[in-house]
């Protein structure tokens, strides 16, 4: 008699894929959805594509995330990447690559939450693929199309000297989260106010996905999505446009001091603020007016690199092989 949870290895490839399709609803975007070789998708002209994985042990770990904190995660970098393009996220492709004594529950958590986020934002889930894998691997990767509605898309190549630099969204909260999480796990549940903020953003991270193509209407000269920390993803704009990103401390500060009770002072939430990674708040510059939700956080110059109030800063925050 078999007891416990039923695992990969107890079902067939078709019986799970039963079980996970129902979590992905009909689109209007999508002509042909999952059950045939590939999925038929409409557009209205350019498309914008992105992928993104995560790995356990590497990108998350099973102490403090559920499968459902992992599929927030991956759906919002994936969208996260596509606004910040200028672009409108339409669709997802999702492969699975699971050791086969994964629970099967984890598949379907996993797919009920995205399949609901999906829904949400009116992003379809076209299909994907499984794969087995060796004993404790468990990996996921997401494909996201976007939409530029005939805009032109926003390059990271695009900043000049006067422009504005700007965020939408928070800055540092996931960092911060992610501390006091490696702290002590139980802060998952005993946070409160601002520390409870903070997990739930590292966990389960939003990104402000609207406000990507509302600035490239508004006319952003360069964007990114701030993944990897604000020194390393403003260095690449700096670097792709050949600019120095100069940006003043006073315009931080309402980030720092709301984290500095949660890790501890004004140094570590400063460095929470200037190299913390999964944030996936936008980073832009503009020429002109900053559109609606956006705040300015310095200016650009002729020059190179990155700055902190004339201070040249390394490019330090999240790299997948140096850490």
């Amino acid at each position: 008699m078999v007891t416990g949870p039923r695992t990969l290895a107890q079902v067939s490839e078709g019986a799970l894929l039963a079980e996970i399709f129902p979590y992905f609803a009909a689109h209007d975007g999508l002509l042909i959805g999952p059950g045939d070789d590939a999925a038929v998708i409409a557009t209205s002209g350019s498309v914008v594509a992105t992928t993104d994985a995560m790995v356990r042990g590497r990108d998350w770990v099973d102490e403090w995330s559920t499968a459902a904190d992992v599929a927030s995660k991956a759906f919002t970098q994936n969208v996260a990447d596509v606004a910040a393009m200028g672009a409108v996220p339409t669709s997802l492709l999702v492969t699975l690559v699971a050791d086969p004594q994964t629970p099967v529950q984890w598949a379907v958590d996993f797919a009920r939450t995205l399949g609901r986020l999906a829904q949400q934002s009116s992003v379809a889930v076209a299909g994907g693929d499984l794969s087995s894998a060796p004993t404790g691997t468990l990996m996921i990767s997401i494909a996201a199309l976007g939409d530029l509605g005939g805009r032109a898309p926003v390059l990271r190549s695009g900043a000049r000297p006067g422009d504005t630099i700007a965020v939408c969204g928070t800055l540092g909260r996931s960092a911060a989260g992610l501390a006091l999480l490696q702290a002590d796990a139980a802060a998952l549940t005993e946070a409160d106010g601002v520390g409870a903020e903070c997990v739930a953003h590292h966990l389960r991270p939003t990104a402000p996905v609207e406000a990507g193509p509302r600035a490239a209407t508004a006319g952003a000269t360069a964007m990114l999505d701030l993944s990897d920390g604000l020194l390393r993803d403003g260095d690449r704009i700096a670097r792709a446009s050949g600019v120095r990103l100069a940006l003043d401390s006073a315009l931080l500060r309402p980030d720092t001091e709301v984290l500095e009770p949660v890790v501890g002072g004004a140094e570590p939430a400063l460095e929470c603020v200037l190299a913390g990674g999964e944030e996936h708040s936008l980073l832009a510059t503009f020429a002109g007016e900053l559109p609606t939700g956006w705040r300015p956080l310095g200016r650009v110059d002729k020059g190179e690199g990155v700055t902190l109030d004339g201070v040249p800063q390394a490019p330090r925050g999240w790299d997948h092989f140096a850490g």
